[in-house]
């Protein structure tokens, strides 16, 4: 990961709801609307190169703090969201595959693997994520803090 801080730009939930719209068109009888629009991480940089190992298929699961869905629901097996780029841009439909919660210690190695980042390996994923979430909750995190475990598939990109 590149260790670049610029900010997200917002998302476009205009463009981002048009290419749900698409994906709608080609699959008659699905959800309505999408369950999340997304960024991955807390920079520009890393959302484009986490988006980028989710559209070579490298990157098929994700983790987030429970604390971080306190006006929202957790995901759900079945769940349609968009994943947008570090400029807001979206850039594919995400399909929720399977959801755990659990402390950050309950992490096994084929989820780290999963999550398609730095060395794939659990030690590697653990030192990553924990030094992201004592990042950007100012120190507030700790490992006892409930971590949702999710795994997604891409259902639609906006090159189709």
């Amino acid at each position: 990961m590149t260790d670049a801080r610029t900010p997200l730009d917002p998302v476009d939930a205009g463009a981002a709801h048009a290419l749900f719209a698409e994906y709608l068109a080609a699959h008659p009888g699905t959800e309505s609307s999408p369950s999340a629009i997304e960024q991955f991480g807390d920079s520009s940089e890393m959302a484009d190169e986490l988006a980028a190992l989710v559209l070579a298929e490298v990157k098929t699961a994700t983790a987030s703090l429970v604390a971080e869905y306190v006006d929202e629901p957790l995901p759900r097996p079945g769940s349609l969201w968009v994943m947008c780029g570090g400029n807001g841009a979206p850039l594919a439909v995400l399909r929720t595959v399977e959801v755990r919660t659990g402390p950050i210690a309950s992490v096994d190695d084929r989820f780290a693997w999963d999550e398609g980042e730095g060395d794939r390996t659990r030690d590697g994923w653990y030192r990553g994520h924990s030094a992201f979430w004592l990042r950007v909750t100012d120190g507030a995190w700790t490992p006892d803090d409930d971590v949702v475990f999710e795994r997604f598939e891409v259902a639609w990109t906006a090159a189709k």
